[in-house]
């Protein structure tokens, strides 16, 4: 599985789209971290930089939501605790097993990668356009 952004994830918000780069890129180099048979620690190390990123990325995420008043704010921030529980799970997996494990890397590409790309081409990309219909009122 290539995990890498590509124009189909592309939201039509800068800053999103820029967060959006980053975190993809993060989840990649964990992911092949893990494929190489990196060690437990560095796979941990790797992971708990991801969930910070994460933490950060859906806390900007929100506050751009907050400030149009986008009426799917609770669902969506929702949607960012759910991934929020699942980066969690995947931890404490991964704290419990001897290292990161081919199961393990299925796990993450199922429930992190695809949950990623399903999330920002419907919620993400949703937000994105209201965000451009709240700052362009008389453009459609």
């Amino acid at each position: 599985m290539i995990i890498e952004f590509s124009d189909n994830l592309l939201t039509g918000n800068n800053t999103i789209d820029t967060q959006h780069r980053e975190l993809i890129g993060r989840i990649a180099a964990f992911v092949s971290s893990c494929e190489e048979g990196d060690g437990k620690m560095k796979a941990i190390k790797m992971l708990d930089y991801l969930a910070e990123y994460t933490e950060f990325h859906f806390s900007e995420e929100e506050k751009l939501q907050q400030e149009v008043s986008y009426p799917g704010f609770k669902e969506h921030k929702e949607k960012h605790e759910e991934f929020k529980r699942t980066v969690d799970a995947l931890h404490e997996f991964l704290e419990e097993s001897e290292g990161p494990t081919a199961a393990f890397v299925d796990q993450v590409k199922q429930q992190v990668v695809d949950w990623l790309f399903r999330h920002i081409e419907g919620f993400d990309r949703s937000v994105a356009e209201y965000i451009n219909y709240v700052n362009n009122p008389g453009r459609l």
